[in-house]
């Protein structure tokens, strides 16, 4: 029997079913087909989009570009290299400076003004008469004008929200030229929020679990991948098939804004744990790439720890990495020897994207994202890299100060944007963070056909659209981009992965004080809650937050544990909830404008702090936006924004007398403790868990088990004489107990943890 080139189907309640000739049956579904190939491949298209179904072999295919042949790169049983290969000689260099877009952040829907904002049929969101799930104006023009193929969003509005808008835009991309999906991206999102009360079977928007710096204090590198497995299936369910994640920078500069954000600042932890979180977002089912693979953007090449005075790269005064110790190899290990080297199939991350930085003495003094030697001789060369290169977002928008949140060109602020462009891809880079638009990228592949010759410049953009198409490729778009909106409800936020999250947030707590073994408490005490004072801060986006006073925990899960009263004469112990010092950016426009050069400390205590052991010559400097080359601080003072901390915390010691005064820390970047370590009976600290977490802590139904990631030092002198790069090379606090507040240490309720993890690790 000869065997058919197109399928006669039969619709029997809903679904439609093959003749015996074929392999494949076909169901519709809300708002798109479902084609599944027996032993195959399953797929999906939307009806109006343009895409018919071609049968070879008796298998279903999508002819996505709609010219009636089944094509190499529409052909499943191919392998993701070939496939990429076919596809790239195939696209016009418009379709390929598309993909070498990542656009601004997506809002789902945009915010009526402000950041994120966007318009539909012309207004606003609230007066447009839109749905949530709907596309704007910006995306529907970037997805078909620039033919912008990567989207990074930001706020959904909910689950379902999230993938009625994946299916828009697919269908939408389907029926654009070569029906190249789209590949939607997301920074981490499934931090927790401190007031929210574990619930088994209330599922939730997404599962809450603490920062990987809190998973980094388990020391357990199968907790990070159990983390990576788990926050897949959710990317995936919301329509996500790329992390803008991990960031594995070594956290050796204890003054960096970003520093909650990283591992800690042991090169052997943090390449253990980079490896098991990419092991376990990019393979599905503990294997191969599949439809549960998120595509990880491990960041930020070299590493973007050791920013000089911890001042960070994304502002002018911050664009310098230092490397005092000598001592890049470390920062690049966890991206070597970690991201590069999976236990998995897959082998290595997927995608890196360099820092803003400038990294001092290692190549040209430009930004790593424009910096060839970094990129092409080691990370290419030396390493073996042939992934994805996406540059930090903004990095060749124009800047026009020190201190405001613009472009980020350092190195490069005196050329246009398309030179920026070029420099770029000359350097290495495939794919250009925050740049929605076309033109830059065009105009850079003319310069480049100036210098190089036409057929060079075809290849050198085939080569990026091949790297940036096996990433679509991998994680099964083409086959089927299309979400059962049903089903993500019940995947985002699961009852057993909102238990393994909060499994996790307990183990991240760590206990370094317990005088007298004040805790475990028993239930039902008596406790006093200060309030804590906010004072009034700005974002980097210019976004103001008002003053206010607050109880620090939610006192409804608070009283289920203990009884919360008012008065601390009636207490039988206090309970403090601060954050560590908040002592600035280590940039100051106050200070530029009374003739000084701007830059001022960035303090780790809570009480006013002098530089006086700074370097009085900085490392870095030369920007061209300043007329000087020397940043040093030496000799000011900054005063820390929440020194009210530290008096919540001896002054609720003078109310309590003689008893107990628990204080819960959450920690951003370490702390000089020394200012309330006394007054305290017990210190828990975390970066970032439920209160009910804390509670069960407390209340001794669960035993702390988590270990510093990082060291907290003894003082602001040691702070400033540690170098930059250099992992653990602080003294640390020694607290009246007589324990040294170092990297790996930690208490359970019988004392100092001595285990396995720390034998491996310190």
């Amino acid at each position: 029997m000869i065997e058919k080139k197109l399928s006669l189907v039969l619709l029997i309640s809903g679904v439609f079913l093959t003749s015996c000739a074929e392999k494949f049956t076909t169901e519709q579904k809300d708002g798109y087909v479902q084609v599944s190939n027996r032993d195959g491949s399953t797929l999906g298209y939307h009806p109006e989009s343009g895409v018919k179904l071609l049968t070879v072999d008796g298998y279903a295919f999508k002819d996505l570009n709609k010219n009636g042949t089944l094509d190499s790169y529409e052909d499943w049983r191919l392998s993701a290299d070939v496939r990429a290969n076919d596809l790239a000689t195939k696209l016009t260099l418009v379709d390929i400076g598309g993909l070498m877009l990542y656009s601004s952040h997506q809002s789902i829907p945009g915010a009526s003004g402000g950041f994120g904002s966007s318009n539909y049929n012309g207004k606003p969101f609230g007066e447009s008469g839109a749905v949530a799930s709907d596309l704007s104006d910006e995306q529907k023009k970037f997805l078909k004008d620039d033919h912008l193929r990567h989207v990074l969003i930001t706020r959904v509005e909910t689950p379902s929200t999230a993938a009625q808008w994946n299916n828009n835009a697919q269908s939408f991309a389907e029926g654009l030229d070569f029906g190249i999906p789209v590949n939607t991206s997301s920074d981490p999102r499934h931090g927790t929020d401190s007031y929210a009360e574990f619930n088994a079977g209330a599922g939730g928007a997404i599962s809450m679990w603490p920062g990987t710096l809190g998973i980094a204090a388990s020391f357990d590198p199968t907790l990070m991948q159990q983390f990576g497995e788990i926050a897949s299936k959710e990317y995936r369910a919301l329509g996500i098939t790329t992390a803008l994640s991990p960031q594995i920078d070594l956290a050796t500069e204890p003054r960096w804004s970003r520093f909650d954000g990283t591992m800690g600042e042991d090169p052997d932890l943090a390449t253990d744990l980079a490896r098991a979180y990419v092991d376990g977002f990019q393979s599905t089912n503990g294997g191969d790439w599949g439809f549960e693979s998120v595509n990880a953007m491990v960041k930020h090449w070299p590493g973007g720890g050791p920013e000089e005075g911890g001042r960070d790269g994304h502002f002018g005064y911050g664009a310098y990495a230092v490397y005092p110790g000598k001592n890049l190899k470390d920062h690049i290990q966890p991206f070597t020897q970690g991201a590069f080297k999976l236990k998995g199939a897959t082998k290595m991350a997927s995608a890196v994207m360099p820092y803003y930085t400038i990294s001092t003495g290692e190549g040209e003094a430009v930004g790593n994202g424009f910096n060839k030697y970094l990129i092409t001789d080691v990370l290419r060369g030396e390493y073996g890299y042939d992934g994805v290169l996406c540059t930090d977002w903004g990095i060749t928008r124009d800047v026009s100060a020190m201190d405001k949140f613009e472009g980020k060109s350092w190195g490069v602020e005196t050329m246009s944007v398309a030179e920026r462009h070029y420099k770029a891809i000359e350097a290495g880079m495939d794919q250009f963070g925050g740049n929605n638009v076309l033109g830059p990228v065009l105009e850079a592949y003319k310069m480049g056909v100036a210098e190089h010759g036409e057929d060079q410049m075809r290849k050198r953009f085939e080569t990026s659209a091949i790297r940036l198409l096996k990433n679509i490729f991998r994680t099964g778009l083409f086959e089927n981009p299309y979400l059962d909106v049903a089903e993500t409800e019940k995947i985002v936020g699961k009852a057993e992965y909102m238990q393994a999250g909060y499994d996790a947030q307990l183990r991240s707590v760590i206990l370094l004080k317990n005088q007298g073994k004040a805790l475990p408490l028993k239930e039902k005490q008596k406790v006093y809650i200060p309030k804590r004072y906010i004072a009034p801060s700005t974002n980097w986006r210019g976004v103001v937050t008002p003053e206010k006073t607050e109880y620090p925990f939610n006192i409804e899960v608070v009283s289920k544990y203990f009884e919360v009263v008012e008065n601390p004469k009636e207490a039988d112990f206090a309970l403090v909830g601060i954050k560590s010092p908040d002592g600035g950016v280590g940039y100051d426009r106050a200070d530029l404008e009374k003739g000084s050069n701007g830059y001022v400390p960035i303090s780790l205590q809570y009480e006013s702090y002098t530089a006086k052991d700074a370097r009085e010559t900085s490392l870095a400097g030369g920007s061209p936006l300043e007329d000087f080359i020397n940043r040093t601080y030496q000799g000011k003072t900054v005063k820390t924004n929440n020194t009210t901390d530290m008096k919540l915390v001896n002054e609720t010691k003078a109310k309590m007398g003689g008893k107990p005064v628990i204080v819960i820390v959450h920690v951003l970047k370490p702390m000089i403790f020394s200012e309330i370590e006394s007054n305290a009976s017990s210190i828990l600290v975390h970066m970032g868990v439920q209160d009910q977490a804390l509670m069960e802590i407390i209340s001794g139904a669960t035993e702390p088990s988590a270990l510093l990631p990082f060291q907290m030092p003894a003082d602001m002198t040691t702070v400033e004489k540690q170098f930059e790069d250099v992992p653990r090379d602080m003294k640390p606090y020694v607290d009246s107990d007589g324990n040294a507040y170092d990297f790996a240490f930690g208490l359970n309720w019988k004392g100092v943890i001595s285990d396995e993890r720390v034998a491996a690790y310190k």
